[in-house]
């Protein structure tokens, strides 16, 4: 412990293994942990030129409306009470989902009180498991849940103004590529790398198919691949092994080092429920979720946001956070509830700001993007959202301007595609040559150049791929007759891709 205290001290990033040694700090310790990793995020405030007026530094929030599109969903997560059923909602005089004119309601109610976030929340691909769901949605001509979440979103844009951040779980390549060009910004809790969870029958986990941590990884995965401005993070005490937390912090850090998409990270404590297979299991204790926090922001260093929810923890614990690196409280509503923990209502703005303000810091109110993945423009936003993102965000730091949402239309750029770097080769190639040796955004364009040979050096450790046997005596016969071989064994010849292809290029 003494040699993981003093490089904290040092600011020096922990590895998997100190990382789960410091989450196990304790007294003492513990408050040595907590002052090193609030150094950190100062240092990283003061770098970002984040120092207020006054000369304190922020820490920021989202006023947001919280909009439940569904209730359903086909996971069974043991400590959920957000998901239910289609008979306990009919019994309710509730739908399957919320219609349009609710979620409208919702966010024009939300606009009139200065709210600019629009929270999508849902259960996983509830059609999948509900002919219920599957019904409501074919009643009224979407494809999928995401797809009806899609059209909301650009109705909210349209109506109501307010930015959408969508929270609909895992997602794929193609699904994430739809619904980014109607929300700056996306998320979706990694809660934990743990197999073990997933694996285990009566852990917390078992029997949910979307909290499997492959898929969970592949989806941030993805989404740093499209530039998605995204926001993950863990749950602390569903029955993880300090290792295991500690393991969950590093695959983050590893995605945003290669991607540079993860805008802020939730640090969660469990908070167990009635009515839920984990009614029984003891909240995440204090000290515990106080040393992830500090061990999360040591572990992702100064450049990342660090969020905790006020709402499931007191003012002093409030306080404590503060001390032990969060510079973020994430999305509180003035309007709607938290609908994922019902029973922990937002605290009020004033009382928020004030709380911060005994911390130390400026109460700061951002937008669904943190401020630098709005400045950074179109590498991040896509253009058919940036007029509705600008039109809130301050110009000079990216925050939220003080003004209500007002909607303005949602359509295609007037150029179908943004031109980057230089646009006069086809004239000045021939005589002016090349200005430099690489294109002027090769980090952006190709990520972190450390990531990159590390993945190359991964592809190349593995097995070599062998030749498929109807490409091999494709390969024997054109070899023998290259003029001779039957349409199967050219079609095979054609279709051939990786150490087939590089044969038959040798060939």
């Amino acid at each position: 412990m003494r040699r993981v205290l003093r490089r904290a001290r040092d600011g020096v990033a922990l590895n998997i293994d100190e990382a789960a040694v410091a989450l196990t700090a304790r007294g003492a310790d513990l408050a040595d942990l907590c002052a090193s990793a609030a150094r950190v995020r100062d240092a990283g405030l003061i770098s970002a030129g984040r120092r207020g007026p006054n000369g304190r530094l922020p820490v920021t929030y989202s006023r947001k409306v919280f909009i439940p599109v569904t209730h359903l969903c086909r996971d069974t997560c043991h400590y959920c009470t957000f998901v239910t059923v289609p008979g306990r909602l009919r019994a309710e005089g509730r739908g399957m989902y919320l219609e349009p004119d609710e979620i409208l309601e919702i966010a024009r109610n939300g606009a009139a009180l200065g709210c600019k976030e629009a929270l999508f929340t849902l259960g996983d691909r509830p059609e999948a498991r509900w002919p219920e769901a599957r019904q409501w949605l074919d009643e009224r001509g979407y494809d999928s849940t995401l797809a009806y979440v899609r059209a909301m979103a650009i109705r909210v844009l349209e109506e109501t103004g307010l930015l959408p951040h969508l929270n609909p779980g895992v997602m794929s390549w193609a699904e994430l590529s739809r619904l980014k060009p109607v929300a700056p910004s996306m998320g979706m809790m990694l809660e934990t790398t743990s197999q073990r969870l997933f694996e285990t029958k009566g852990l917390a986990h078992y029997g949910s198919p979307d909290k499997d941590p492959q898929v969970r990884l592949r989806t941030l995965t993805d989404a740093g691949r499209l530039s998605v401005p995204f926001t993950t993070g863990l749950l602390v005490g569903i029955g993880e092994t300090p290792a295991e937390r500690a393991d969950t912090l590093h695959a983050i850090r590893r995605l945003h080092k290669e991607f540079g998409h993860i805008q802020e990270v939730i640090v969660q404590n469990f908070r167990a429920k009635d009515h839920t297979a984990m009614a029984a299991a003891p909240d995440a204790g204090f000290d515990d979720f106080l040393a992830t926090v500090a061990v999360a922001r040591l572990v992702l260093g100064p450049g990342m946001r660090i969020q905790a929810p006020p709402n499931l923890v007191s003012r002093a614990e409030c306080l404590a956070l503060l001390g032990a690196g969060v510079d973020d409280w994430g999305g509180v509503s003035p309007l709607t509830p938290d609908h994922v923990n019902p029973e922990r209502p937002w605290p009020a703005l004033d009382e928020l700001a004030a709380v911060t303000a005994e911390g130390g810091f400026d109460l700061v109110q951002r937008l669904t993007a943190q401020p630098r993945y709005i400045q950074a423009g179109s590498a991040w936003i896509d253009p058919r959202v940036q007029a509705h993102v600008a039109a809130l965000a301050d110009p000079d730091t990216g925050l939220a301007r003080d003004v209500n949402p007002v909607g303005r239309p949602w359509q295609e750029p007037d150029e179908a595609a943004e031109s980057l770097g230089r646009t006069d080769l086809h004239s000045a190639i021939d005589t002016e040559g090349r200005r430099s040796r690489t294109r002027s955004d090769l980090g952006d364009a190709f990520g972190d150049w450390e990531s990159i040979r590390d993945r190359v050096g991964e592809l190349a450790a593995r097995a070599p791929e062998r030749i498929d046997t109807d490409v091999m005596a494709a390969l024997r016969s054109a070899e023998r007759d290259p003029g001779g071989c039957s349409d199967g064994e050219y079609l095979a010849l054609a279709t051939a891709d990786g150490p087939a292809l590089d044969a038959v290029a040798a060939l």
